[in-house]
């Protein structure tokens, strides 16, 4: 069974543009709950930020909380498509070593994909193929209800 990328990954993103301040970009990420923003202007992408990038590149580096956003984020961006198969992030994030990817279509951003979706997906399809597996094993007979003549 192939699964795509667009039936995984988050969507609609966080996104801001690059002259947004890093307060601001904070601020997004914590009324979202998330720990990385995307980075789009026009529609296109131009990176994506972590919490780590903020602690490390920008607070961390000397960067004042009115700093433009994008002096904090990672000098390229590696992105896949909401298209491909799923199998192509496994190779992309082995390959690179990061943890969080924007997923394009037709070179717009329309969703992120991170390890903790991919972790969800493995945990979704065990439980599926375990799911009646587990049921039938279990399985018990009930246990017969206590005598009233026995010690409780």
């Amino acid at each position: 069974m192939k699964i795509s990328i667009s039936e995984v990954m988050t969507a609609p993103p966080v996104c801001v543009a690059p002259h947004v301040p890093l307060s601001e970009v904070t601020g997004q990420m914590a009324e979202h709950a998330v720990g990385s923003v995307l980075v789009v202007e026009h529609g296109a992408p131009h990176g994506m930020v972590t919490d780590r990038d903020l602690a490390v590149r920008g607070l961390g580096g000397g960067l004042d909380t009115s700093a433009r956003m994008d002096r904090a984020m990672p000098p390229r961006v590696t992105t896949v498509e909401a298209a491909d198969e799923l199998q192509v992030t496994y190779r992309t994030f082995r390959r690179t070593e990061i943890r969080r990817l924007p997923v394009l279509e037709a070179g717009r951003v329309v969703g992120a994909l991170t390890i903790d979706d991919l972790l969800l997906d493995v945990f979704r399809r065990l439980s599926d193929l375990l799911g009646p597996v587990a049921w039938s094993v279990l399985k018990e007979p009930p246990a017969p209800p206590p005598s009233a003549g026995s010690p409780g």
